[in-house]
Formats: structure tokens, sequence, C-alpha cells
């Protein structure tokens, strides 16, 4: 019973290559609700899994989180699709969370860190929806020059990258920062793996960036309305508020 829930478990936060589960439904669901929807709900079936089933968490699931989360955020660095960059970087980020659970941080810091995760990737997937209403596509090369053209968008999409790659003061910084200061100095390979997905993480954000900012930008293409802007903004600060939040989980 117990291998069947951590197989369970695995589909959800995810674990090579019960993985590829959430990859292939992502990139089948068309509609951007939808995918939204998957992006919040999946990791939180997982928790709930974890806290309600597993009495005991093998030393081995951390460390088989760890190793999937390097392999999803190097697969990140070379991907052209945006929709798939944030499958791929959702599921890097989940994978980690398993080492949350090995050292047990608390349920409702467990479950913002999961929620602090995906909003901002939430706001990527409708953000990418915008460039597809646009270009007919969502590829990195595609367009060019977007900072000129599309001012709101362009800094908007720069706010949530900043949200999604773990920079203060969003929640998934004191997630990543809590399994570090919680794997040291016990398991170092933890401390440098979560270190390189880190830093992986802001690579393949640098790399999205350049494909969608970089160029002359001569081309007319309008600019997010304010509405949708100022729900952005007011997304971005409740993740902020979440975050600070989320900061008590470190003692």
């Amino acid at each position: 019973m117990e291998l069947g829930i951590v197989l369970l478990a695995g589909f959800f936060l995810p674990l090579f290559p019960l993985s590829m589960l959430f990859n292939g439904l992502f990139v089948r669901a068309g509609g951007p609700m939808l995918r939204a929807l998957l992006i919040l709900a999946w990791p939180q079936v997982g928790i709930v899994l974890v806290v309600e089933f597993m009495e005991e968490i093998p030393s081995w699931l951390p460390l088989w989180g760890t190793v999937t989360a390097l392999m999803y955020a190097m697969r990140a660095l070379a991907l052209r699709d945006i929709g798939l960059w944030t499958a791929f970087i959702a599921t890097s980020s989940w994978s980690l969370l398993w080492i949350s659970v090995g050292y047990g941080v608390d349920t409702r810091y467990l479950a913002l860190f999961a929620v602090g995760m995906s909003l901002p990737l939430i706001l990527l997937v409708f953000l990418c929806r915008w460039l597809e209403a646009r270009f007919g596509a969502a590829y990195l090369g595609l367009y060019g020059g977007l900072a000129r053209s599309a001012p709101r968008f362009s800094a908007i999409v720069v706010m949530v990258i900043l949200g999604i790659i773990a920079t203060p003061v969003f929640p998934s910084f004191f997630a990543l920062l809590l399994m570090i200061m919680n794997s040291m100095p016990a398991n170092l390979f933890i401390v440098f793996a979560v270190g390189s997905v880190w830093l992986l993480w802001t690579w393949a954000a640098a790399n999205l960036l350049q494909g969608l900012f970089s160029g002359s930008g001569r081309r007319a293409v309008g600019d997010l309305g304010h509405g949708y802007l100022l729900v952005n903004v007011i997304s971005l600060l409740g993740l902020a508020v979440v975050g600070v939040y989320c900061s008590g989980a470190i003692e």
C-alpha cells in the first residue's frame, strides 16, 4: 500500500518518469483555463496524498525529487516553446517539494509553497495566450523587441519571471531557502543540487526574456489592456504578501 501511495504521489509531486503524465496532459490541454487549473491543482493533490496517507517518508524520495528537478531545469534551457517551458519549470519546482516533505515542513507552509510556485506559472500561461492571439504561436525568437512595442506586457512578464525563479520576496524564495537550510550539513548533495536548480532556472529565464525582448521591435502589436495589467499587478502583490507570510517557516 505504501509503495502504491508513493507512486501515486509521484505523479502529482513529480518524480521522473512519472512526471511525464503532467507534461503530456499540459501539452494536450488547449485552453489557458484548463492549463491554469492543472497547474494550481496538480501539486495540491500530491500534498494531500503525502500528508494523509504516507506515515513515513523514505530518505530516497527527496533525492529522487531533486534529481527530477535538475533534469527538467536543464531541459528548460533548450526550449523555445513557452508553453512547454512553463510545464517543465512547473515540474522542476514541484519535484523539489519532496525535500520539504522529507524534512517535515508544516503542512500549511507546504501548501502555500506549492501555491507560490504555481501562481506565477498560471500568470505566464495567460500571458502566453496573449502572444498566441497576436502571433499565432508562443515561441522564443518568433518576434523581437517587445520591450518597445508592448512595454506593459514586457514589464509584467519580467515580474512574473522573477516570481517563477524564486526571487525575494516571493514564496518560492523562502521554500528553496528552507530546503537548503534543512539539508545542511547532513545532505550536501541536496544543498548543491537545489542551488544548481536555482541557477538553471535563472539561466532558462534569461534565455526566455532574451528571446522575447531582443530585436528592433518595429512591428506594432498593441499592448496589455489596463484591466488585464491591473489583475496581474494585484496577483503579484498578493503573491508577495504570501511570500512574507511564508518567511515565518524559517526559524
